[in-house]
């Protein structure tokens, strides 16, 4: 026959001091938290350099393909029409890229990443704004890019270096402005093929039917109506400006209220929708 003894009763406070020593570390802030999934963005393109292939190769194609390709039709020269094409081509490379913002997101919650990330006691926007954040960085990889090969083919900015910072500056914000718009799309969507068409579809027109290749005045007239309100044609006629040192009138004041107004509209709704996505 065999005996048990009854355990000895654990008291509450033999169970706290058991199970921490230490105080209770303090809930991550907004910025330490969006930090870190910029951190875990740029991990994941040092771990999967072919990422940047977008911004390496395809910068270099488009800008070589256009400008030998039209710089003899449309100015004369390839090296004039250079000094006017590159602006546009560096808003068409940098603001098309900004799609891939909502296909890594889609993908990420296909694989169920992001129900993990809803289940921590984080600033819940964080998992949004952190990769964004890590994608200037991909915008910017792709404006040097262009900007060095435009360099030494023959691209002189008359304003000089801080012309071009400061046209590089107005790019990179409204590219972040406008991935807000994918952000969205990619949280909707079930497939980043999708993703992928519907920003296609979007973009196709707003950037050829614009004036990154031709004056607008060689257009017909209805057609120059859309090209004169086209958001990327104002974003074109502003960096020109700025980095030639050409009067740019009102298209900076317009582009960032464009931009401030994408963010304004597409950040709440972009987290409201993330929110009550199951």
């Amino acid at each position: 026959m065999t005996t048990t003894t009854r355990p000895e009763t654990v008291t509450p406070e033999a169970v706290r001091s058991a199970l921490a020593t230490t105080g209770r570390p303090a809930r991550p802030g907004p910025v330490s938290t969006s930090l870190t999934f910029f951190w875990r963005a740029m991990l994941k393109i040092k771990h999967v350099p072919e990422q940047l292939f977008d911004v390496t190769a395809f910068p270099i194609m488009f800008l070589l393909m256009f400008t030998y390709l039209f710089g003899g039709a449309v100015a004369g020269s390839t090296g004039a029409y250079l000094q006017n094409v590159l602006p546009g081509i560096l808003v068409m490379t940098v603001t098309w890229i900004t799609m891939y913002t909502g296909l890594t997101l889609n993908r990420d919650i296909q694989r169920g990443v992001h129900d993990r990330f809803r289940s921590l006691p984080i600033w819940r926007p964080a998992t949004i704004v952190g990769p964004l954040l890590a994608d200037t960085v991909r915008y910017t990889l792709a404006s040097t890019i262009i900007l060095a090969l435009g360099l030494v083919l023959g691209f002189r900015p008359g304003a000089g270096v801080g012309g071009v910072l400061a046209a590089l500056g107005l790019l990179l914000v409204f590219s972040f402005s406008l991935s807000w718009i994918w952000t969205l799309v990619g949280i909707v969507v079930r497939s980043d093929n999708t993703v992928f068409a519907i920003s296609n579809m979007i973009m196709f027109p707003l950037t050829f039917v614009s004036n990154v290749f031709v004056p607008p005045e060689t257009l017909p007239d209805w057609l120059q109506s859309f090209v004169e309100v086209n958001p990327i044609s104002i974003l074109v006629t502003a960096m020109r400006g700025l980095m030639h040192g050409q009067p740019v009138g009102d298209e900076i004041v317009v582009v960032l209220l464009i931009s401030a107004g994408l963010v304004a509209v597409f950040g709440p709704l972009t987290m409201l929708v993330y929110r009550r996505k199951s």
